[in-house]
């Protein structure tokens, strides 16, 4: 149902290899239990201890969603940077149709490939997700989209990775493109439409997980037009997450969700 797949995604949305060099943490890592089975879709997750283990991996791309700055500032070794809007349609300006959705299949599979990803591989996003505003999650959610079921998302993000004491780099990494990429048509239970979210505003809950300026029509994130979708609900989407970045349990979640009438297997859609 998409309901349930919608929940997977705001855990996602809403909370986002080759080499050791340019250290700049020094503590010891910290060794945690993370249990991800309690989540649902637990499988969405890569734990910051798993994903220590693999650095170095021929068969790992990892993929850092910050801006380039923030990259440049300290980044997990051996990850490639790719920004925000890399995997997204950004051809004229915010407010064209389709500026902002997810690339194509095509081009899509083009820009994966140039960054070295193929079927075998795994793919490993993660961006600074305090800092905002969760790339890496949004990333992960588009790739599944197009069946791409060996993509993770790093539980916490780069800040619980630096609060854990594990390894960063200053050094910047170049991807090794490859071929034979094969995607799937785009899975349409992972999205809703501007047609669907129109014909539904009275039928189900739309949530607007921007942050409350955004919400009241701030348009300094770069929005065409401010406000929000008339009937929308505010949820940040930090409310869902730890303060050290990591996603709250599902049983706070579904307690949050139920303050908007929500439950798990209801239809609503975010944005």
């Amino acid at each position: 149902m998409r309901s349930k797949k919608i929940l997977g995604i705001i855990t996602l949305c809403l909370m986002l290899i080759l080499a050791l060099a340019g250290c700049t943490t020094k503590k010891a890592p910290v060794q945690e239990e993370i249990d991800l089975s309690v989540y649902k879709n637990g499988d969405l997750f890569i734990t910051p201890q798993e994903l220590n283990e693999k650095l170095g991996d021929e068969n790992l791309v990892l993929l850092d969603a910050n801006k380039p700055d923030l990259y440049n500032k300290g980044h997990i070794p051996g990850a490639i940077s790719i920004g925000f809007h890399s995997l997204s349609d950004t051809v004229g300006k915010p407010g064209d149709r389709g500026w902002g959705t997810s690339l194509d299949k095509e081009n899509l599979k083009e820009k994966l490939e140039s960054l070295g990803v193929n079927n075998d591989k795994e793919v490993v996003i993660y961006s600074d997700v305090l800092k905002g505003p969760g790339p890496d999650g949004r990333n992960v959610w588009q790739l599944r989209m197009f069946g791409l079921d060996n993509v993770k998302l790093l539980y916490g993000g780069l800040e619980h990775w630096k609060n854990l004491g594990y390894d960063l780099s200053k050094e910047p990494v170049q991807p090794t493109p490859i071929t034979g990429l094969v995607l799937k048509d785009a899975d349409p239970s992972y999205y809703a439409t501007l047609e669907y979210v129109h014909e539904n505003l009275d039928k189900t809950t739309i949530m607007d997980v921007r942050t409350k300026k955004e919400f009241n029509g701030s348009t300094a994130a770069g929005e065409a037009r401010g406000g929000h979708i008339k009937g929308a609900v505010w949820l940040e989407w930090k409310d869902l997450l730890n303060e050290d970045a990591t996603p709250k349990s599902p049983e706070e979640i579904i307690a949050i969700m139920d303050q908007y009438g929500i439950k798990p297997e209801d239809d609503f859609v975010v944005y």
